[in-house]
């Protein structure tokens, strides 16, 4: 997305009740992309690469489809949409639409580095051609491009990218056209591209990124190929005839539908929820980069105009990502185990000298990315540190060594002894984690979230096939941290405190020292790392008692049950402002509803475990909270997707879809499934 793009959209959208002007949405519309390059495609037709993050390589800034008949063209968002979806629980996007001239369908799909778009119209037409406008910005620039017309496409660069446009049926004509002028972009009305007509400016066809293209209509068919290449990587000329190869293998439905279903991760028949764990194990593909790395989610916010950015890789998630695939797979017969080993090839890869992992990364390569919480590569007390992040990647590593072989088995238990001395550098004098940043990156403190990350990753190495001298140790700091837990309990709400304050907070009303006795959905992470802590040690009665407390009292706290929609779940923690809008209210996140569930079936699991009969009300609230994110749930949208949050009107708002919410949904359904508990259907127990 460049400049001009974000400034038209607030335009567009300055005022919106739900809509942040400036952003890039994905709340719409359906990816396809399974080898690095990601491709939106709205449900007008419209493409739009945000596959930056995975590859290096920008693509698709703006486009739009439509119809030249009879000289006169028609744009396809002005159609009615029928229909969209996947073909078969492939990453094929299907649009069906109506235009004034006949029924068209669309196939979309992207393959390695190149995205294939194929029409079939099924109408009277004999003079009809398919319109693409397509705004293509290379080295993610929207200035001092260049075009290259050759005999049947065309290839747009800036300095190492290399843009490149085909057809299986040629163009009968082709042009460019020149960006948004500085009066227009200053102007207060938004500017409809492409431009109606050129203006001949002899630099117009050759000096910018924006390739209007018409490509005839030959049998019903047409099929529009783009593919991103690197000049260092690709030659021109096997870049043309690539992209030639592409249009002509790809000229047809069949080699579509084929072509995806040899990308498509088999999910057993009789697999729990199969309609769920396909769509999880897609959207996780998508996100992915061929290191294994995953984007938090389609960076819709790239200028940081209300966020900061999620086309990144946190290693929170991430990790975390990758242990509940890599426990789901084995649950459910994914076959999934050469992701868990690229996922520690790539923490290797990524660890410090200090043994912890920074903030967030580029997922293409591992290099540091741009952030706010690298505390612990500058000078200074380390606050600005995420110590939760390194947590969870210890956690993941210490559950997969005994799954891995040879050498990279070495490997990760050489990192696992180094991140041990990062943990426990950061781990105070009193058995907690040292003061540092929460999970959701807006305070300071020390955190119960991070309190349990610890937790679990002590315990995760203690139970570990690792030397004894490691696992001692381990089991020694997870008492610790079991026995400090204490400091961090709330008597009057019977809940761990979601921090004990840093330093004072007027605004959240605490002074320094002081309990944050607020409900956070974050603090739900106990429930999962005292049952991890349960393998190596014993969970007493008491704490038994304030775990259940903590779930139940959290889950109800920041139940939010709206009158405008459908919808309903958690919301992010008590008193969460972020994003609000004109709504007044905390907005419900998928992640924390998600988090709810998943921490109601580990509670199950611990009790029964200590033969505990109040196992079964966690159960209920199992399937309670888990219903609102399957599909057909009130949480997931229709393409299948979980967005990061929900408007109380049912409006999905952030990115879209979001990794995080799909991975947790993934691990509850094997989860639930293994413990034999219901949740095919809805129970109103929180509800009420």
């Amino acid at each position: 997305m460049q400049l001009r793009d974000a400034l038209d959209d607030y335009k567009r959208h300055e005022g919106h009740d739900t809509r942040f002007p400036g952003e890039r949405r994905s709340t719409t519309g359906l990816f396809s992309g399974l080898g690095g390059r990601l491709v939106h495609v709205e449900r007008d037709g419209s493409l739009r690469d945000f596959g930056y993050p995975l590859t290096g390589r920008n693509g698709v800034d703006r486009s739009r489809l439509g119809l030249r008949v009879d000289g006169d063209v028609h744009w396809f968002d002005t159609d009615e949409t029928v229909s969209q979806a996947y073909h078969d629980g492939t990453a094929l996007v299907v649009t069906e639409r109506e235009t004034p001239f006949g029924a068209l369908t669309q196939y979309d799909l992207t393959v390695d580095d190149a995205h294939v778009t194929h029409v079939e119209f099924d109408g009277e037409r004999d003079e009809l051609e398919l319109v693409a406008y397509v705004g293509l910005a290379p080295n993610a620039q929207d200035t001092r491009i260049g075009q290259l017309c050759h005999e049947d496409s065309v290839e747009v660069y800036h300095t190492t990218e290399h843009d490149f446009v085909g057809s299986a049926t040629g163009f009968s004509d082709l042009h460019g056209q020149v960006p948004a002028r500085f009066a227009e972009v200053l102007g207060d009305a938004a500017v409809e591209l492409p431009r109606p007509v050129s203006e001949d400016r002899y630099e117009e066809d050759r000096l910018s990124g924006d390739v209007v293209a018409f490509l005839p209509i030959e049998s019903g068919r047409a099929t529009l190929v783009t593919l991103l290449t690197d000049e260092n990587a690709t030659a021109r000329e096997a870049a043309l005839g690539r992209l030639d190869e592409l249009a002509t293998a790809y000229a047809d439905v069949a080699a579509l539908r084929r072509a995806a279903k040899a990308e498509t991760v088999d999910v057993p028949d009789d697999a729990p929820h199969a309609d769920a764990v396909a769509a999880d194990v897609r959207v996780l593909r998508l996100l992915s980069a061929e290191t294994g790395l995953r984007i938090a989610g389609p960076d819709f916010d790239p200028y940081y105009a209300h966020s900061g950015g999620y086309g990144y890789t946190w290693f929170r998630d991430d990790a975390e990502i990758s242990l509940f695939v890599d426990e789901a797979s084995e649950y459910v017969g994914l076959g999934l185990d050469a992701w868990a080993e690229r996922s520690a090839r790539a923490y290797l890869a990524t660890q410090q000298s200090d043994g912890t992992w920074p903030h967030r990364v580029w997922p293409r390569d591992g290099t540091l990315a741009p952030g706010w919480a690298n505390g612990r590569l500058e000078a200074g007390d380390g606050v600005d540190y995420q110590a939760d992040q390194t947590g969870s990647v210890v956690t993941f590593l210490a559950s997969v060594a005994g799954e891995l072989d040879g050498a990279l088995r070495d490997e990760v238990v050489t990192a696992l002894d180094a991140a041990l001395d990062g943990l426990d550098d950061t781990l105070a004098d009193d058995g907690r984690p040292i003061a540092c940043q929460n999970a959701w990156e807006n305070m300071n403190g020390r955190f119960s979230h991070t309190a349990a990350t610890f937790l679990g990753a002590y315990a995760a190495v203690a139970d570990a096939d690792l030397d004894a001298e490691t696992t001692a140790h381990a089991k020694e700091q997870a008492d610790r941290i079991y026995e400090a837990l204490d400091d961090l309990w709330v008597g009057e709400r019977e809940i761990y405190a979601l921090r004990e304050c840093e330093s004072a907070d007027e605004a959240a009303g605490f002074d320094a020292g002081e309990l944050d006795s607020r409900y956070d959905s974050a603090s739900l992470a106990l429930a999962a790392a005292h049952r991890l802590y349960a393998r190596v040690g014993e969970v007493d009665d008491e704490r038994l008692d304030r775990l259940v407390s903590h779930v139940e009292n959290t889950v109800e706290g920041l139940w939010h049950d709206p009158d405008e929609s459908e919808v309903r779940g958690l919301v992010r923690y008590e008193g969460d402002g972020w994003r609000q809008r004109w709504q007044g209210h905390e907005k419900i996140w998928t992640v924390s509803t998600a988090w709810g569930a998943h921490a109601a079936a580990s509670t199950t699991a611990l009790l029964r475990e200590y033969g505990d009969a109040r196992a079964e009300a966690f159960a209920t609230t199992t399937g309670e909270l888990l219903s609102l994110v399957l599909p057909d749930g009130p949480l997931c949208m229709e393409t299948g997707y979980l967005p990061e949050q929900v408007f109380d009107d049912g409006t999905p708002d952030s990115a879209t879809p979001l990794g995080w919410p799909h991975a947790l949904r993934l691990a509850t359904v094997a989860l639930a499934d293994e413990l034999g508990l219901d949740v095919g259907a809805r129970t109103p127990t929180l509800a009420d």
